[in-house]
C-alpha cells in the first residue's frame, strides 16, 4: 500500500482546502494526522473501510469533513472555516483497525509523505 497525499498549499484564515490521500485500499480504516511546528503529530479524523463512520478529533469537529470514494481509492479532508492552528503537515495513514484504536499513530501501519498547509491571516 502506497499513501499519496495532495491538496496542501497556503490559505488565509476562514478559508477551505480539500485534501486527497490515493492509494488508501477499500477494506482499510484511513485516518489524517497533522503535525504542527515544534508539536507531536496529533490524530486529525479516521473513516472505516466502508465509509460510514467517521471519526474526528474535537478541535476540527463541525468544520473538517472525512470521505472516501472506493472506486478511486481515494480518502479525502474537507477542511473549512480554516483557523492559523490548523497550520501543520498532514500525513493520511491506513491499516486495519478497530474502533477503539483509530486515534493511536502506532496501530496504522501505512504512511504518506505529507502535505504541507499554511493558514495565515
Amino acid at each position: 500500500v502506497q499513501l499519496v497525499e495532495s491538496g496542501g498549499g497556503s490559505v488565509q484564515v476562514g478559508g477551505s482546502l480539500r485534501l486527497s490521500c490515493e492509494g488508501s485500499e477499500r477494506g482499510l480504516t484511513t485516518g489524517w494526522f497533522r503535525q504542527a511546528p515544534g508539536k507531536e503529530r496529533e490524530f486529525v479524523a479516521a473513516i472505516k473501510s466502508g465509509g460510514g463512520s467517521t471519526y474526528y478529533a474535537d478541535p476540527v469537529k463541525e468544520r473538517f469533513v472525512i470521505s472516501r470514494n472506493n472506486a478511486k481509492g481515494t480518502v479525502y479532508l474537507q477542511m473549512n472555516s480554516l483557523k492559523a492552528e490548523d497550520t501543520a503537515i498532514y500525513y493520511c495513514a491506513a491499516g486495519s483497525l478497530i474502533t477503539s484504536t483509530l486515534r493511536e499513530q502506532s496501530r496504522y501501519n501505512y504512511w504518506g509523505q505529507g502535505t504541507l498547509v499554511t493558514v495565515s491571516s
